[in-house]
């Protein structure tokens, strides 16, 4: 396997990163290293395998070693999984988290005055 027969795959895996998690980067390790626990574990393990399958396949001896099934199979199971990522819903939940911390914030916050006012006897 070359690297040329790798490039579609990356690069399809690339562009999957950036538009669906919003991840860049100057190569797909960089990529998935910055998504860190955005992906699940199985995920990442296949995303390492498929930057491994890259660094062998500049290498023209160590390229057979590349079982090219195991990296479709890798290719595959990543993209399936990015596919079914909602970009909308990741920036509506965290904004709805986000909104919820504030919120939590502020009660705990009232509630603290509250407590101060009552054992100062001013309440």
């Amino acid at each position: 396997m070359t690297p040329q027969d790798l490039a579609p795959q990356i690069d399809d895996i690339r562009s999957l990163l950036d538009t669906q998690l919003r991840v860049r980067g100057d190569t797909l390790d960089k990529q998935i290293h910055r998504a860190g626990r955005m992906l699940p574990r199985k995920i990442r393990a296949e995303a390492a395998f498929l930057v491994q399958a890259n660094q062998l396949a500049q290498n023209p001896k160590l390229a057979r070693m590349i079982n090219p099934g195991r990296v479709a199979q890798a290719h595959q199971a990543i993209s399936t999984y990015l596919r079914s990522v909602d970009p909308k819903e990741r920036a509506r939940t965290r904004a709805l988290n986000y909104a919820g911390f504030v919120a939590f914030n502020m009660l705990l916050l009232v509630a603290v005055i509250i407590a101060v006012l009552v054992w100062r006897g001013y309440v």
